[in-house]
């Protein structure tokens, strides 16, 4: 059986085209990934990926180094068959945790390496992710779990009822796999484009079968921000799905002025519209706001964050990111607990879909989550070894073994 005989961590930044990936807070990003590179005794290798905007991307690598010595020399199958029991004690780690505890950099580091630990594993299996998960039985998904901190709400016995409820009947929507998963265009309105390219942008997204679309929003002057939200509109239509993002720039007393506002043209969700761990901002403005829905995740750090939000019905579309995360074993306890809070899943995409893509396709099959869509950013396509399949604005599932996460840079 394979063991992991090597760890190595990565530190990769990608310049963007002018003016993309620009936010309300984020004037020039890169887009950046932590990368944790495992190989085992056969020499095949597992990447995973953490999800930053370039700088401080080191300090990641930093802590991956630290964290991942309890790895070296683990049977692979062993390892992912406790993978919750193991997780938690890396992430416990009581030197290290008081640099935590189970957010920032740390807590990156941590999903690199667990990102990386789920690549191996269903490379090994010769398997894409999304089957690897669907396949297994419900107990071995809960092992891959730790579910401390969320006895209230979630516990094991319960996250393997709630996977054997909608087990009879997977075989109704498993043909999503053949229809694709649709997706939705981000690139069309970024906060630095000119009203000329976002209106170009989003002819060109329904042109290639896109009829959901976002806008950056959170300019000093917000009487620009509608002006922006109504070209948009007009030019996609009222069928069109639009969601505005502030990226945390507003307080809740701004974001509720905005917010109103920009519900005159009917937005499906704000994202971000307040500081990302205000659960009673949210709260109050997922109130006021209705029926926008307030959508959050990219920055919702950890498993109890998400219980806390759920608790308070302070978010309408849950956001998750299993690059932000603790990987995709945390990822899939937030998954749960937002079906059991009736809350629909449509992850943040900030790695450009590569392990979310597998991800939509597990969410809707196993666990019965309403088929929304996926984020779609296209700009890092070129830089991975199988990039996510997008056609006719779906996306469509990875036969490849693995997470999709291979980079050409560190084959």
């Amino acid at each position: 059986m394979p063991a992991i005989r090597r760890i190595q961590s990565h530190d990769a930044r990608y310049d963007l085209p002018e003016g993309a990936g620009s936010d309300a807070i984020h004037t020039n990003p890169q887009y950046g990934y932590a990368v944790t590179m495992l190989e085992d005794d056969s020499g095949r290798s597992g990447t995973g990926i953490a999800y930053t905007l370039g700088g401080g991307t080191h300090l990641v690598c930093n802590a991956i180094k630290l964290l991942s010595e309890p790895l070296l020399n683990q049977d692979l199958e062993v390892l992912m068959a406790n993978f919750g029991t193991i997780q938690r004690q890396i992430a416990e780690e009581p030197r290290i945790r008081w640099l935590g505890p189970h957010k920032g950099v740390i807590h990156l580091a941590l999903s690199s390496i667990t990102n990386a630990c789920f690549d191996l594993w269903a490379k090994s299996r010769g398997v894409p992710l999304w089957k690897l998960l669907l396949d297994l039985p419900s107990e071995s998904l809960a092992d891959l779990i730790d579910f401390t901190y969320l006895d209230e709400v979630l516990n094991r016995k319960e996250f393997v009822a709630l996977i054997e409820q909608h087990r009879e009947s997977r075989p109704s929507r498993e043909r999503i796999l053949k229809e694709g998963y649709p997706g939705y265009d981000t690139s069309v309105g970024w906060i630095q484009y000119s009203r000329e390219v976002i209106r170009d942008n989003v002819k060109r997204a329904m042109d290639q079968g896109f009829t959901a679309m976002k806008l950056k929003v959170g300019l000093k002057d917000s009487d620009e921000d509608f002006r922006r939200a109504s070209l948009v509109r007009e030019t996609a239509g009222d069928a069109a799905t639009l969601m505005f993002d502030a990226n945390q720039i507003w307080s809740m007393p701004q974001a509720l002025r905005v917010g109103l506002r920009l519900n005159e043209l009917h937005p499906f969700w704000l994202e971000e519209p307040t500081e990302p761990d205000d659960v009673l901002a949210h709260q109050t403005l997922a109130r006021a706001l209705k029926p926008t829905a307030i959508a959050v995740g990219e920055a919702v750090s950890n498993r109890i964050l998400w219980k806390n939000f759920f608790q308070a019905q302070a978010v309408g579309i849950c956001q998750a990111d299993c690059t932000r995360l603790a990987g995709i074993s945390e990822y899939l306890s937030v998954v749960a607990m937002a079906k059991r809070f009736g809350v629909p899943v449509v992850p943040h995409v900030g790695d450009m879909g590569q392990i979310h893509q597998h991800m939509v396709f597990f969410n809707h099959i196993a666990l019965d989550h309403p088929v929304r869509f996926l984020e779609h950013i296209p700009h890092l396509r070129d830089h991975f070894v199988h990039p996510a399949h997008v056609s006719g604005g779906a996306y469509y599932p990875s036969e490849e073994p693995g997470c999709s996460t291979s980079l050409k840079a560190f084959p």
